[in-house]
């Protein structure tokens, strides 16, 4: 099993105590393609960051690979989610100094081997192909528009060929049109990459693109699928 959350809860004090996930289990493994939706604060994109290892639960256990992640340091849990796990955003978050190649290949940086990153430069060139960009390669993001930069996200987050892929409201500040060429790109994605993914998002038609759909509330998350 590639991601295991086990008896998840994760609350907040703040004068009183807020339970924000509630004893929540949940497995995917590798080419499954999970959708989680439910209201605004509801706890969606705190499940996702749990998952993530960007954020960590009150009680619970969450195994990554068999492994584990309880007693990893933060140096640790940054080499895993740089080399493993991949996140997309509502926002791009793309550095606005760099032009989109370089964006796309932040994620490499640390790489000091040249024949490993001269492999990666040829890797982002096919994807920013493969998502219809290739002409953009050294346009700033303020040249981009909104669904552009965003696709630009998604290879920046694919880059290191993770295992897992953590998309929180990806098409939330897109347009129907922009949204619907994410859609159909995570959709192609699921077909041509090796990798789980786990997909917050207020659209049910984005989600209905993932082979389950499961509802969170409070602090519950409904395992049945409910399409």
């Amino acid at each position: 099993m590639l991601l295991e959350l086990r008896n998840i809860s994760k609350s907040y004090e703040n004068g009183n105590v807020r339970q924000v996930l509630d004893y929540i289990s949940l497995t995917n493994n590798t080419g499954n393609a999970l959708a989680i939706i439910g209201p605004s604060g509801s706890g969606k994109s705190t499940l996702l960051n749990i998952m993530g290892t960007l954020d960590k639960p009150s009680t619970g256990i969450v195994t990554f690979n068999s492994t584990e992640l309880t007693a990893f340091n933060e140096p640790l849990l940054a080499r895993l989610r740089n080399q493993h796990i991949g996140f997309v955003f509502q926002k791009h978050y793309l550095l606005p100094q760099l032009d989109v190649l370089d964006n796309v290949l932040l994620p490499v940086i640390p790489i000091k081997d040249k024949v490993k990153y001269a492999a990666a430069l040829i890797k982002a060139k096919e994807l920013l192909n493969k998502v219809g960009l290739s002409d953009k390669l050294h346009e700033l993001p303020g040249q981009l528009s909104v669904g552009e930069c965003q696709r630009a996200a998604v290879v920046r987050a694919l880059i290191n060929e993770p295992e897992l892929l953590l998309a929180d409201e990806p098409t939330g500040s897109l347009d129907n049109d922009s949204a619907a060429q994410l859609g159909d790109l995570f959709a192609s994605l699921r077909k041509d990459f090796a990798v789980a993914m786990v997909v917050v998002t207020h659209s049910l038609e984005f989600a209905q693109r993932m082979d389950k759909v499961y509802k969170l509330g409070n602090g519950r998350l409904i395992i049945t699928p409910i399409r």
